[in-house]
């Protein structure tokens, strides 16, 4: 290159440049006075200036400049670090394949950048700066931090960041960063945290953050302050730490807000304390080494589902929202530890199939509980009401879990044929499907009174009168009753007129009787 062509800003540049000093062109001169051609700078990182001398650290330092041009390094090594302050850039920095010491670009006004597959061994630092166009960090390798913080990037309806299994060795921090179109991180392995505090993505009917299966080493967070417009995609992700979204808003009405289907988190997942959603959370098949938490969250998705649960696995589960979530919660088939719950925000329509939990932390009776089983609106299912009656038996109340139990029998019983029903209805009033076993010594004995004082005031008369034994109104009715002749009562006396009739009648309710209560306390026995 020609020194002579070289403008003044141009010449301080490349003076400066092996002993790693700062050119600083940003106050006092006009826009055209302050531009540093792209192929200079190219030229200095390429190795065409002076060789440093003894003790100089090169590096390429500016601030204020305005650079013209196309800067083209791509597949190149540049040895040296690049700190850029406050500068322009015509045209879009093509770094692809490229090997970087260290790219710190604070401040700056973009087209874009495309760093696909770079390798850079310091930090790269894009902070406080504006891209009109895409940032491309495709398979590009990061040892140190990413740092997008204050950074706005706006390429509304398309890829605004397309990071496909970026690595960095350090923190990915994106801190108030704001982007318009879709945020896409996935595959990406991170070696530090993934810090979107305060961030800002907006991609309407689309994808605002896409990190399908991304590898985070510490903590993934959301809050407090982050927002969405769009759906958010975590799916298959792996978090060695937590993932929190304290405060957030997350808005993809009538849509999925938030997909984390199979989510492995080593700690708590914190969707709490603030968080506002309109749309649905997917979180099937996910696993919590501690807690799930929807504390105090906002959760709306009214005619679809708002909270999806199914197969999701976590020790500790808080589902005290700040108010009844608005659509479905389906809980189908998940493992929930010890589940924390209010009455006052139990959810209008609770999918509850198959759903497992270790303890309720609420202490709620059994009637309260049954109305929490009444919200599945997936017609009779067993399996919630045993599960309730086998958290109840594990505290040591079994009255309650007889209760839950017999709520079962009569929710089975509305599904079935009229016949059925009518039998049913005799199992129920009789010894309560086997779980009010003491109802039954109350109709024997309220039978028994009857028959005793009937029969005291109307003895039958014997049927031989030298060979009869002395009658007893009481064990003669206790014979009618009891499907077996105990006493020799029956077969020696015969009643007349309405006492036969009554006779009938007491035999017949004895064999209803046994053999409700026989069937009702064999299917206890069976369950329990």
């Amino acid at each position: 290159m020609d020194l002579g062509e070289l403008s003044a800003v141009e010449s301080q540049l490349w003076r400066s440049f092996a002993r790693g000093g700062v050119v600083d062109v940003y106050d006092g001169l006009s826009a055209a006075e302050r531009a540093v051609r792209a192929e200079v700078v190219a030229a200095l990182l390429l190795g065409a200036g002076a060789d440093p001398a003894p003790g100089d650290r090169p590096a390429l330092r500016l601030t204020g400049a305005c650079i013209a041009g196309k800067l083209d390094l791509r597949f190149a090594e540049i040895a040296v670090p690049i700190v850029l302050e406050e500068c322009h850039f015509d045209e879009v920095p093509l770094l692809e394949g490229s090997k970087i010491r260290e790219l710190a670009l604070s401040g700056c006004t973009l087209p874009g950048l495309a760093a696909d597959t770079a390798q850079i061994d310091g930090r790269l630092v894009l902070s406080r700066s504006h891209l009109t166009g895409p940032l491309v960090l495709t398979r590009a390798q990061i040892h140190s931090n990413l740092d997008l913080r204050d950074t706005v990037i706006t390429v509304p309806g398309t890829e605004a960041i397309s990071a496909v299994r970026l690595t960095v060795g350090g923190d990915v921090l994106c801190t108030n960063l704001a982007v318009q179109g879709t945020f896409r991180i996935s595959g990406a392995t991170i070696s530090g945290e993934f810090d979107l505090e305060s961030a800002s993505l907006s991609n309407p009917g689309g994808n605002a953050l896409d990190a399908y299966h991304v590898h985070v080493t510490e903590d993934f967070t959301f809050h407090p302050g982050f927002s969405a417009e769009g759906r958010i995609i975590l799916s298959g992700a792996t978090v060695a730490a937590a993932i929190g979204f304290c405060g957030a808003r997350l808005n993809n009405a009538s849509d999925i807000a938030l997909e984390a289907v199979d989510v492995n988190v080593a700690r708590n997942f914190d969707l709490g304390l603030g968080l506002s959603v309109n749309g649905g959370i997917k979180l099937d098949g996910s696993r919590v080494g501690t807690q799930l938490s929807f504390r105090n969250s906002t959760l709306t998705n009214p005619g679809g589902t708002a909270l999806s649960l199914r197969l999701t696995q976590a020790r500790e589960t808080d589902l005290r929202t700040r108010q009844p979530i608005d659509g479905t919660v389906d809980a189908s088939h998940a493992q929930l530890g010890t589940l924390y719950d209010a009455p006052a925000t139990w959810p209008a329509d609770l999918r509850l199939t198959g759903t497992t939990y270790e303890a309720l932390a609420s202490p709620l009776t059994a009637t309260e509980r049954l109305g929490w089983l009444r919200r599945s609106t997936n017609g009779y299912l067993p399996q919630p009401f045993e599960q309730l009656a086998a958290d109840y038996r594990r505290l040591g109340h079994e009255d309650e879990a007889r209760t839950v139990l017999l709520a079962k029998q009569r929710h089975r019983r509305s599904t079935l044929p009229l016949h059925l029903r009518v039998w049913g209805y005799l199992q129920d009033a009789t010894v309560g499907y086997g779980y009010r076993p003491l109802r039954a010594g109350l109709w024997l004995m309220a039978l028994l009174a009857c028959g005793a004082l009937f029969f005291g005031a109307h003895p039958p008369a014997p049927l031989e009168a030298a060979k009869a034994p002395p009658f007893s109104a009481v064990f003669y009715t206790l014979d009618l009753l009891i499907p077996i002749t105990a006493f020799g009562q029956e077969t020696s006396f015969a009643p007349r007129g309405s006492g036969q009739w009554l006779a009938y009648a007491l035999t017949a309710a004895g064999w209803i009787l046994a053999t409700t209560a026989a069937t009702g306390i064999s299917r206890a026995i069976s369950r329990q």
